[in-house]
């Protein structure tokens, strides 16, 4: 009579077969270079690091030449446009618009330097040279109360629009003096207004 405590082999072995299931594919339908961990394919060796535009040569020197000048002009076009680090600021913005739209004297400071240069030779006649002295000393003049006025008229614009405003006064009025003295299309940044517009 069979025990009622005993079980059947068969019975055995259904128990110790348990199913695994798995959200993962079969190893045959997985793709090749199929990882695990990351759940995707493993790019290539070859074409990993691989720059698409990479050249295929190397440049020869009149190429390398041509580039550095295109590279240079694009920075000083950029330049003129933007200017640079020094430039940043609405105070400055202010600053280069009240140069930009009056005429300074300091514009001719230079050319008038050139003359008196000549004049003032010992090879002129005494009437030449006394007369290129006066230019000189006008020019000084000039230069200096086109300045005073400049400074004048920036220190109290950025006293109106920018009450909080940080910027040292010292350093605008000397920002300010230098583009003046530097010729209008020679000026970076490039004039945004023009002479005789109201700030």
């Amino acid at each position: 009579m069979p025990s009622l405590f005993r079980r059947k082999p068969a019975d055995l072995v259904d128990e110790s077969v348990t199913p695994v299931t798995t959200d993962e594919a079969p190893t045959a339908a997985r793709p090749r270079g199929y990882t695990a961990a990351k759940g995707r394919e493993t790019p290539k060796r070859p074409t990993a690091g691989r720059r698409p535009n990479a050249p295929t040569r190397p440049l020869t020197k009149e190429e390398a030449r041509e580039q550095r000048r295109t590279a240079r002009a694009e920075a000083a076009a950029e330049f003129r446009r933007e200017g640079g680090p020094r430039d940043r600021g609405p105070e400055r913005l202010l600053a280069r618009n009240v140069v930009d739209s009056r005429r300074t004297v300091g514009t001719w400071f230079f050319g008038g330097a050139l003359i008196v240069l000549v004049g003032s030779n010992q090879a002129m006649p005494p009437i030449v040279r006394l007369l290129s002295n006066v230019l000189w000393g006008l020019l000084a003049l000039g230069v200096v109360v086109d300045s005073f006025l400049i400074s004048q008229k920036i220190k109290k614009l950025v006293r109106e629009r920018y009450p909080k405003s940080t910027e040292k006064l010292g350093s605008l009025y000397f920002y300010a003096i230098m583009r003046s003295i530097t010729f209008r299309k020679m000026r970076a940044p490039a004039p945004q207004v023009n002479i005789g517009d109201k700030i």
